[in-house]
């Protein structure tokens, strides 16, 4: 505790050098507290900042979500505890004027929309498809028995709670909406803490949560329809119900490619700092707009904004953690603080109501936990897997605080309502972590899970599965056409873009033909597609951008690095070079590039139809890095073959001086590799041949297996060496001019020192 209290003193000395500066300049700003002042409005924010962001700290530290913290700090800091002390202090900080509070509460309320469209982004809707019928079970049910419970104890609270008696119904709507929905990011931070995310249990739990949230607020915009007409209009709920359709509809067909081409075009023309967050923030605020003008809350608007956004595939990791750092360090405080202020924790004194702020925390909780433990176990969870779905889903943190906000901000909550929700909200999120890690804790880990897992655990430190954005230069050869081929079924299995660059003396006249049917672009299409019989979840869906080569090759390509490419792939006509290396428009090619490189040199089959599928498929390894990165890409490809991969362990150029002279010595070391190989195949259920020649020169071993097994494509790891031009060692040479299959050279971004 003394270390806590060691590194939490910088803010507490910060609360309380505001406290005494914004004290020391009461009598000034009293003078004129009509006007609103810019000083308090700096104090309050710096004050909501610094209490929050280390009470949140704290809350980490014992195990807790940190925006319980924040919502400690603005209870601390309002009528709850400050102006219970000392009113008069807190008054002249917090002033009660109308126009000083619409300052801090327009901040608050840009927080909304930005707290709503992080939520949104941390929404993943492909495991939601992937649970299915779990998720969907459990949700409905864990909405519908809490909702009915707050809609039954709306109807039988006293008028005096009601800020207009006449609309109790909106406000029963109101509380059984805020007693249903879990808090789909206070869920997630405690699975992920717990490396659960990643079972079954766990993605169950976070899926329910999301469509918790998703219907919540589709719930909370038709609530809000009825409160802006004070009754039940059915021609208003009408059109706000087709409206919210019509949108959601049109959000996720036209404005799902329409934001992934704006971010992509932001990422790839604009120059300036933060461009891409500039566009983020802009279609957040247009869709918010919009869910205005059709008469639905614009919490919608952002929360799908927040879905979209995440959905972008080349939303690359620094401008999401830009993002989330702006929201998290300033808006979250702020608004949490707020809610915190605008709650009077005295009124609990009262013990009629203290009893029924007890009442309401039992029914929210006992509502919630018992229907998503039904909603489990009618989705076909044991008992402890559904105890533990209940536990997750009793957390309402920071959803329920932004209803409750959004209740009061209409007038359909008084001002203690909201303050027993905002109680309801922190006890349910405070006991959900030690309840759910307890529930986890006891749950055992099954053979299938155990496998997908290990899968996943591969895949996270894997090269294929972290591709994110490909770049295909080609000219106008049959080569360039297979080279487009093979970079769309790499990218076709998870929906990554491709950008295609038209190099050469026709790359204006290739780039206009890119709608023909013998085009590049066609040919990466046509190959995603059939990534699809192996990836239905993502497969068969990309973009791709046409681009001609303005410039040189080089300037070409180095220009187009600079907007964040993993992968450069090349299609050339000629690709040896006299000298045993590579031709010098390949030379020029990849001289702009400094990350990973696929070189591809169709021969064969290949070389009459580029497009033929590949039917048996080769890659050597030797237990280096560079080779399993071939042997990914080989795996990948190989998904789609109708024959096993053939898997040959060559020794490496550095073993050469070390060969065995007698095959009676231990192959262990090898044979152990080959296993390896084998098993990381079965993760993706592609079955493999394997030879062992440990002692023949690699570049002959690669050359007699392609013989032996009939290969007609080898993928080959290879080391990007040191020099003037493009080298990849003798190794690949060899292959590269003596091989009578197709070739896919793999290269890391890593340019080592000749040896």
């Amino acid at each position: 505790m003394v270390i806590r209290w060691a590194r939490l003193q910088p803010t507490i000395w910060t609360a309380v050098i505001t406290l005494i500066a914004c004290l020391t300049v009461a009598h000034a700003e009293g003078r004129d507290a009509a006007k609103p002042s810019e000083f308090v409005l700096l104090a309050q924010i710096v004050l909501l900042i610094a209490v929050g962001r280390g009470l949140g700290e704290l809350m980490q530290r014992i195990g807790q979500p940190s925006v319980i913290g924040e919502l400690l700090g603005g209870l601390l800091l309002g009528p709850s505890l400050f102006g219970w002390l000392w009113p008069s202090a807190q008054g002249v900080i917090f002033p009660s004027s109308g126009e000083q509070k619409a300052l801090l509460d327009g901040i608050a309320q840009f927080g909304i929309l930005l707290l709503l469209l992080l939520t949104g982004m941390e929404t993943d809707l492909k495991l939601v498809r992937k649970v299915g019928r779990a998720a969907v079970t459990i949700s409905i049910a864990g909405i519908a028995v809490p909702f009915v419970c707050g809609f039954a104890l709306g109807e039988f609270l006293p008028q005096d709670l009601l800020p207009h008696p006449e609309a109790r119904l909106i406000a029963s709507l109101f509380l059984g909406t805020a007693l249903s929905i879990s808090s789909v990011k206070i869920v997630a931070v405690v699975v992920r803490e717990m490396n659960f995310m990643r079972r079954n249990v766990g993605q169950i739990i976070v899926a329910s949560a999301i469509l918790d949230d998703t219907i919540g607020w589709i719930i909370i915009a038709m609530i809000f329809s009825l409160a802006s007409h004070g009754r039940l209009d059915l021609a208003s709920v009408a059109q706000a119900l087709f409206g919210t359709l019509a949108f959601l509809a049109v959000s996720f067909t036209i404005g799902r490619r329409l934001v992934f081409r704006l971010i992509r075009w932001a990422n790839d023309a604009l120059v300036s700092s933060a461009a891409v967050i500039t566009v983020i923030l802009l279609l957040m605020s247009v869709m918010a707009m919009i869910t205005h003008l059709i008469g639905v809350n614009t919490v919608l608007g952002a929360f799908v904004a927040g879905m979209l956004v995440g959905e972008s595939p080349i939303l690359t990791r620094q401008i999401d953690e830009r993002l989330r750092g702006l929201i998290s360090s300033l808006f979250m405080p702020v608004f949490f603080g707020l809610a915190g202020l605008s709650a009077d924790l005295t009124v609990l004194k009262d013990p009629s109501l203290l009893l029924l702020t007890a009442a309401l925390v039992l029914i929210a909780s006992v509502g919630k936990f018992g229907g998503a433990f039904v909603g489990g176990a009618l989705g076909g969870l044991s008992r402890r897997e559904s105890y533990a779905l209940a536990s997750g889903m009793n957390a309402r943190g920071s959803t329920e605080v932004i209803i409750a906000t959004i209740g009061l901000s209409m007038g359909v909550l008084s001002q203690t309502m909201f303050s027993m929700i905002v109680t309801m909200a922190i006890l349910t999120t405070m006991a959900m972590p030690p309840m759910l890690r307890a529930a986890l804790a006891r749950l055992p880990l099954g053979e299938e899970e155990k496998e997908r897992l290990a899968r996943e655990e591969f895949e996270e430190r894997g090269f294929v599965a972290n591709l994110e954005r490909l770049l295909l230069a080609v000219d106008e050869s049959a080569n360039a056409i297979f080279a487009a081929h093979l970079a769309g079924l790499l990218a076709g299995g998870r929906g990554l873009p491709i950008t295609v660059l038209h190099v050469g003396a026709r790359a204006r006249l290739q780039e206009k033909k890119r709608a023909s049917a013998e085009s590049h672009e066609a040919a990466i299409i046509s190959a995603a597609r059939t990534s699809a019989e192996v990836e239905p979840d993502g497969g068969g869906r990309v973009e791709v951008l046409s681009r001609a080569q303005e410039k040189t090759a080089e300037e070409a390509i180095a220009e187009e690095a600079k907007k964040g490419f993993d992968l450069l792939v090349v299609g050339m006509d000629k690709v040896a070079g006299g000298d045993g290396g590579f031709d010098r428009q390949i030379d020029d090619l990849t001289s702009g590039f400094d990350g990973p490189l696929a070189i591809v040199a169709a021969k064969g089959i290949h070389r009459k139809e580029p497009t033929a599928r590949a039917r048996k498929i080769l890659v050597p390894v030797s237990g280096s890095n560079v080779s399993r990165r071939g042997a990914e890409v080989a795996i990948a490809l190989a998904r789609l073959s109708p024959e096993p991969l053939q898997v040959v362990y060559v020794s490496t150029t550095r073993d050469r001086g070390a060969r065995r002279s007698s095959a009676s010595m231990s192959l262990a070391r090898e044979e152990a590799i080959l296993k390896d190989m084998a098993a990381n195949a079965a993760r993706y259920d592609v079955h493999v041949g394997t030879t062992l020649r440990a002692n023949t020169a690699p570049e002959v071993a690669i050359l007699q297996e392609i013989s032996a097994s009939g290969a007609d494509l080898v993928v080959v790891g290879v080391d990007r060496i040191r020099g003037d031009s493009l080298n990849f060692g003798s190794v690949a040479a060899a292959v590269l001019g003596k091989s009578t299959a197709s070739v896919l050279l793999v290269s890391d971004g890593e340019v080592r020192p000749k040896t």
